[in-house]
């Protein structure tokens, strides 16, 4: 005999697996990737401009994770500035497309600054997904965002191929993807100590994106600084 479970157990069950989704999802798609701390660069600074660049470009990606991480929470909760959070994290990609146009055009920012966009608009479905879990909506939302962390890493070696190789973009981009994925899972499903932890590792590996963007800039334009 079949007994029906109570709705609040439905839902949380089928929370619970929309989380594991999305766990064991990017586990999967980042099976064999190396470490991003295998291609880590050291700052390039060597004066007080080239030191002020590398500040203004590791707050704009700290800017970038963290207002996404108040998006992941209000979104969790259900809060009422959602979409505050949503407009300042979208203005954040215009900041960072601004931010490369003195050194590669101002095409090439605004290409940025739309990949950067859907970046943070193919993430929304993938929170949806998970929160009302949907499994396969969740996988074919993971699969698409990939995509275009892979478009993301094809910019930035196309703009400076010797210093950003395509292994070291696609490596930073995926495990960016990778970390905030399971910041997401974990918010999502309550684990408070594990989204602690996971946003530290956000933070740490966007740090050294960032880096990796100012110093690869620096030494390709080194009459600038």
């Amino acid at each position: 005999m079949k007994v029906a479970r109570p709705a609040g157990v439905s839902r949380r069950l089928a929370l619970a697996a929309a989380t594991a989704g999305l766990a064991a999802a990017f586990v999967v798609a980042f099976a064999g990737e190396h470490d991003a701390s295998a291609h880590t660069m050291q700052p390039a600074a060597s004066s007080a401009k080239a030191a002020a660049f590398t500040a203004a470009m590791n707050k704009l990606w700290e800017d970038h994770i963290v207002w996404t991480r108040m998006v992941i929470v209000d979104f969790a909760a259900g809060l009422p500035d959602l979409k505050t959070a949503e407009v300042r994290l979208l203005r954040n990609q215009a900041d960072i497309g601004n931010a490369i146009k003195p050194y590669y055009g101002a095409a090439a920012g605004n290409r940025l600054t739309q990949l950067l966009r859907t970046h943070i608009l193919e993430a929304v479905p993938v929170l949806a997904a998970a929160k009302a879990g949907d499994t396969a909506k969740l996988n074919a939302a993971l699969k698409t965002w990939y995509v275009n962390g892979r478009q993301i890493a094809a910019f930035m070696t196309k703009a400076n191929p010797d210093a950003w190789p395509l292994s070291m973009t696609s490596s930073m981009m995926k495990r960016h993807l990778q970390l905030t994925t399971a910041e997401a899972a974990a918010r999502i499903g309550g684990k408070w100590a594990a989204d602690v932890a996971a946003y530290d590792k956000v933070h740490a590996e966007i740090l050294e994106m960032a880096t990796m963007l100012s110093s690869g800039i620096i030494a390709q334009f080194p009459g600038r600084f």
